[in-house]
């Protein structure tokens, strides 16, 4: 049974050295993904790095609502929805 202490351990762990290290800050991946889903999209609107981390947490929570019930989702949705604090708060949307 994982604890919600570990959840966010490992969400941390995932935000602030696994996925930065591999990917670069949420902020620049979020914002090439932003310009990414706008084009696939064909809109003019723009898409946000807290848009796309918004959007990556609401992908979670439709994982999860499908009943499968993996700690790896959770521990996502608290990531992403660190990320977009952060870049909510920091005014860098």
């Amino acid at each position: 049974m994982i604890t919600r202490k570990q959840i966010l351990a490992e969400a941390e762990r995932c935000v602030c050295t696994d996925r930065e290290q591999q990917y670069g800050s949420p902020e620049s991946n979020f914002a090439l993904i932003a310009r990414l889903w706008r084009e696939y999209l064909d809109t003019d609107n723009p898409i946000t790095a807290h848009d796309v981390a918004v959007m990556m947490a609401l992908l979670k929570i439709g994982r999860i609502a499908s009943g499968q019930t993996k700690a790896d989702n959770y521990i996502d949705l608290a990531g992403y929805a660190a990320c977009a604090g952060e870049i909510a708060l920091q005014g860098n949307e």
